[in-house]
């Protein structure tokens, strides 16, 4: 067996194409789009590589065949602790552990040249919502942007010493499962305060959307390990990234006083819509394909990226009353089309998230492991802290 550099346009080609023989037969499995792999290695689209470095790799058999892949990065500015942490993703490898290990060992070795402690794979040089964390329960065909594996993956890192960091849940419930009364009624508790109220984005206001979704994210999630704030010209630019898909009426925010104060952010699920039809390939005909099945309403999943409420307005049944505006739009036929909702993901440090899922109805529908392997053996190894 033999490691391959990823440095040019042709190696990057193999690098893309290898995982297609290991699900040739698996008919849950959609590749994803080239062009979004790709982007995440871009220097010109990445901004983590401000900040931060990314390698390839390609591991050869005997005949010259790829037989696996890995990357691994590492990001100056999300490192906030004692430990300095890369990471590796994009992990794809035939069933044999010596072959898994080898590229495990390039990625750690990489990573320890440049100083970096300790190593939580398989993540994204990138933001969560997007290629994190292993499928170790769930093999259901995956949401746009997900992370999907073979169940063989789980024993390959474990195995290797990889440790168990958190889990991710994805919730899912029936969009025509009526809401429980108990969330009328801590609904209620908000809907008493006259400062609260719930609206819908525009799309013709994509920048007010995409700044109240700053303020909180900035209030609530900067806070945690790992993550870093997010700047008006970051938000501007997520929100314009999603402008293409964009469904409004699934895109929720609650004001207090004209403030935001909580977020509902869902799109549809864009591998219904195009992915899994065309091969990894977004050409004209892909996007016409696309605009097609959006105009006939073909998506029958919201995939909610992120749900929240800003600290100071938890536990006020703010999050209750705005799914409960949000779903006299979403429930009513004849203004959304979707059957499910999945919630995509929900760490198990994150108790209250994993209450409100389970509150309005959610239930799991997969299971990722985010690993951490920590390249002092003799360190001893801690879970990603509860968030109180």
């Amino acid at each position: 067996m033999k490691i391959l550099p990823v440095k040019d346009p042709s190696t990057e080609e193999l690098f893309i194409a290898m995982p297609l023989p290991l699900y040739r037969d698996d008919p849950n499995y959609i590749r994803p789009l080239d062009q979004d792999v790709k982007a995440v290695f871009d220097h010109t689209k990445n901004p983590r590589f401000q900040n931060g470095e990314c390698s390839r790799w390609l591991l050869l058999n005997s005949h010259g065949d790829p037989i696996g892949r890995i990357a691994a990065f590492y990001d100056y500015e999300s490192n906030d602790n004692a430990l300095l942490v890369g990471g590796c993703g994009f992990f794809e490898c035939i069933d044999d552990q010596h072959a898994a290990n080898l590229l495990f060992d390039t990625a750690k070795e990489w990573l320890c040249q440049r100083g970096i402690e300790a190593m939580d794979g398989p993540i994204n040089f990138g933001n969560r919502e997007r290629w994190w964390g292993l499928l170790v329960d769930g093999f259901h065909p995956p949401c746009y942007c997900c992370n999907y594996n073979p169940p063989y993956y789980q024993r390959l890192f474990e195995n290797y010493g990889f440790q168990v960091y958190f889990k991710q849940y994805t919730y899912r419930r029936d969009i025509a499962t009526r809401l429980s009364s108990k969330v009328g009624e801590k609904a209620m508790h908000a809907l008493r305060d006259s400062g609260y109220t719930f609206a819908h984005v525009n799309r013709r206001q994509l920048d007010k959307a995409a700044e109240d979704f700053r303020m909180v994210y900035n209030e609530g999630w900067a806070k945690i390990e790992g993550v870093s704030p997010m700047s008006s010209e970051g938000a501007r630019k997520l929100m314009q990234s999603l402008k293409p898909i964009i469904d409004p009426k699934i895109i929720w925010f609650a004001y207090h006083e004209g403030k935001p104060v909580g977020f509902f952010v869902s799109i549809p699920d864009v591998n219904q819509l195009i992915v899994k039809h065309v091969n990894g390939k977004l050409t004209l005909g892909g996007k016409l394909l696309f605009l097609w099945n959006r105009w006939r309403k073909r998506c029958k999943t919201m995939f909610g990226i992120v749900f929240g409420i800003a600290p100071g307005h938890q536990r006020k049944g703010v999050e209750a009353a705005m799914v409960m505006a949000a779903s006299t739009v979403i429930q009513d036929r004849s203004q959304t089309q979707y059957e499910e909702l999945q919630m995509n993901w929900i760490g198990d440090f994150n108790p209250k998230m994993m209450n409100v899922a389970r509150y309005i109805g959610g239930k799991i529908y997969k299971t990722h492991y985010t690993y951490r392997y920590l390249f002092d053996r003799t360190r001893p190894f801690e879970r990603y802290p509860i968030i109180q």
